[in-house]
């Protein structure tokens, strides 16, 4: 399979700068896998693809805000600098992106805030992009994760070309966010409100949560032509036994279980056993997912449409069948859905 399969032509306005006023309100387009039929429908309306006992997984991973702005020591010129995770709690060292990177070099200070509230030094260069900082703070460890944050901005992807406002905090982020630790959101999540998770717990439906917290490498661009050659980047993952038992029961039992989102998928096909059970798991996966791919445990997936040559387009079309998934993309773009994180979702049954 070749990068070159995975490029459609997508229209700039049709990428979600904001996301709907309300969470399960946004379109859903339904793929059946048997059929190739498509059918159109609000989000809300997935509750009737799902009987009793069938089994949602949710990523309940969450975003902390990664993106901050500072300002080299000397000079004062303007630094992105983007926190990717921490390294030692005790030190205060965090592996980050800086931006531009070409400047940055190993002992310069850099300083954020009004009053330069925060000084880290760099102590390492880990890529061309990639540093080691050490934050230089005097007080306790959550005085110093309170000031971080405080400073930090909601990390939205570079394609949403707009300035972060105060609701992205709360919309870039599921309802059952819980596990602090990703710089991307789970976006296939955010579609489910208070209100339509009541619905399906009415109806007997049960819910499975798994983290993964969700690195940049969702967004890093693929630049080889033969995807094998591709190496997707460490992500941490967490299996409870309890999840794992909930989605193996419902295989069992032959219920539908839903994978919903892209990271959810990866994770599950991450530990799995040779009959398609999930094992509870805690460690990191780089597992990249393309067509042709044999699934083992999900029969369905919920997913946010995504941009041309993304490793996510790329895991749903080797879900939903590449042939049938690229059609359905080219009806998406003609019926004007919107693309994208705060976009509208695809069900592939």
């Amino acid at each position: 399979m070749k990068l070159s399969k995975f490029k459609y032509k997508l229209p700039e306005e049709l990428i979600a700068l904001h996301p709907v006023p309300n969470r399960d309100e946004s379109r859903l387009m339904v793929v059946h896998k048997d059929t190739g039929k498509i059918e159109h429908k609000i989000f809300k309306d997935i509750i009737d693809y799902f009987n009793e006992k069938d089994v949602l997984i949710f990523n309940n991973t969450k975003v902390f805000p990664a993106r901050l702005y500072g300002n080299k020591e000397k000079t004062g010129a303007e630094i992105e600098v983007f926190l990717l995770r921490e390294l030692n709690k005790e030190q205060r060292l965090w592996d980050v992106l800086v931006d531009p990177a070409r400047k940055i070099r190993i002992g310069n200070k850099l300083y954020f805030g009004e009053n330069d509230t925060l000084v880290a030094e760099v102590i390492d260069n880990t890529t061309s992009r990639g540093r080691t900082l050490r934050f230089l703070f005097d007080g306790s460890y959550e005085e110093f994760k309170e000031t971080l944050y405080s400073l930090g901005e909601t990390p939205l992807p570079k394609f949403i070309n707009r300035k972060v406002e105060p609701e992205d905090r709360e919309r870039y982020q599921t309802i059952f966010a819980k596990h602090e630790g990703a710089v991307a959101a789970p976006t296939a999540g955010m579609h489910f409100s208070r209100e339509l998770l009541k619905r399906f717990e009415i109806k007997g439906i049960d819910f499975s949560y798994i983290t993964l917290h969700v690195g940049l490498g969702s967004f890093r661009s693929v630049d080889v032509e033969d995807l094998t050659k591709h190496k997707m980047d460490s992500e941490q993952i967490i299996i409870p036994e309890e999840s794992a038992r909930i989605i193996n029961k419902a295989k069992d039992q032959r219920k539908r279980v839903c994978a919903v989102g892209t990271t959810v998928m990866r994770t599950i096909e991450s530990s799995v056993s040779t009959n398609g059970h999930v094992n509870a798991f805690e460690g990191w996966t780089n597992k990249f997912i393309f067509p042709p791919y044999e699934f083992s445990v999900a029969d369905a997936m919920v997913s946010n449409f995504h941009l041309p040559y993304s490793t996510l387009l790329m895991m749903v079309a080797a879900f939903g069948g590449y042939d049938l998934i690229m059609k359905a993309y080219k009806t998406a773009v003609k019926e004007k859905y919107r693309f994208g994180t705060y976009g509208d979702a695809m069900l592939i049954i």
